[in-house]
């Protein structure tokens, strides 16, 4: 149903519609109020006559002339139309009142509602005035067909501004579907880049830890390179992930680093976008642990009916010589740029930033 009433099929259905109204309103009229017969042909002669001016002017002439820009063409058309069909409607409405006032059709005259042959003259002392016909008619004709006319191009003009806006809409979701694959492609390889550096000083110092740090990072690339490929991901393969990269993690940390993790073991299973918050707590790890001084990192999730909120907290120590500062902003700025374009008026990011310590807070709306 809600295809239905979109684009082309409602468009079709509303045209069909207003044909079955108008065509039907006449044997309406003579059913209940017993209407002339004559008023059936004239009505239909006019309703043919203004749905060839609409039509003409909706399929023909709005498209090849006023979308165009060739707007004094389009004018002295629709102009050219309303002449031809006014005095087409005239000398057909004239046959018709011929065709009635003779005496020739005497079955036609015999019908219910149908007065006598001669026009009703108005007594002498009456100061009612008929109008003149063809005043009356020229009066009803350019009314109906001017407002037929600006009605049915602006039809088209909204129907036209309605396709260019979904075709925009379109364009816009190709664009964002690129920007975020390559907002991926840029987060992973930094990912990789910190993960294998620590598994690298891991080799020389044990090897069964090196070994499952292979296994661990083998989860994450399975992860990264299958799961997170369709799109959105179950929060539970998301929280699975983050703890495979903290168990990582914390192979090579030291006593004077204290870490403290809390993610929910009852939540709805709600499906999400891939790597939102690991640059967080990949960020954390990187800047906020240190070796020759107590330092603390806290990780924590929270969530509720369609709506997470996260947190990261980490202390800030002294980035080491061979510390490339200039990449540390890599992961935090594409997460960013993501939370943009994915959930746009639909999440908070702040981040705070103190002498000792650096706090991550994102909450994310998804319903």
């Amino acid at each position: 149903m809600k295809d239905f009433f979109t684009g082309a099929k409602i468009r079709i259905f509303l045209h069909l519609l207003s044909w079955f109204i108008l065509l039907g309103l006449p044997l309406y009229f003579i059913k209940r109020w017993q209407v002339g017969n004559d008023f059936i042909w004239i009505y239909y002669i006019n309703t043919l006559v203004i749905g060839i001016i609409f039509y003409l002017n909706y399929l023909v002439l709005v498209p090849m002339f006023f979308f165009q820009n060739r707007r004094l063409k389009y004018f002295l058309s629709v102009v050219i139309v309303l002449a031809f069909f006014y005095f087409v409607t005239d000398k057909s409405n004239e046959l018709v009142f011929n065709y009635i006032s003779t005496g020739n059709n005497t079955e036609f005259a015999k019908l219910p509602g149908v007065e006598a042959s001669t026009p009703a003259i108005p007594d002498k002392g009456s100061s009612f005035v008929r109008p003149p016909y063809r005043q009356m008619h020229l009066f009803n004709y350019g009314f109906t067909s001017l407002f037929l006319v600006f009605f049915s191009m602006g039809m088209r003009v909204l129907e036209r501004h309605s396709q260019t806006e979904k075709l925009q809409k379109e364009l816009e979701k190709e664009k964002l579907n690129s920007e975020l694959a390559f907002l991926k492609n840029q987060i992973s390889p930094h990912f990789f880049f910190n993960t294998l550096n620590n598994i690298y000083s891991l080799i020389s110092i044990n090897t069964e830890d090196s070994q499952q740090s292979v296994l661990k990072l083998s989860k994450l690339m399975r992860y990264l390179l299958y799961e997170s490929e369709h799109g959105n991901t179950p929060l539970s393969n998301e929280i699975a992930f983050m703890n495979n990269y903290i168990d990582l993690m914390k192979l090579r940390m030291s006593d004077k680093i204290n870490l403290s993790v809390s993610f929910p073991v009852e939540y709805e299973d709600i499906n999400i976008p891939p790597l939102l918050f690991i640059p967080f707590i990949e960020n954390a790890f990187k800047h906020g642990i240190s070796y020759r001084e107590m330092s603390f990192i806290d990780i924590s999730m929270l969530t509720s009916k369609g709506s997470i909120s996260f947190r990261s907290v980490n202390s800030i120590v002294k980035p080491r010589e061979d510390t490339e500062s200039e990449h540390s902003g890599i992961g935090l700025d594409n997460v960013s740029k993501r939370l943009n374009l994915l959930f746009p008026d639909r999440h908070k990011l702040t981040i705070n930033k103190s002498g000792t310590s650096f706090e991550v807070l994102l909450n994310i709306n998804f319903m």
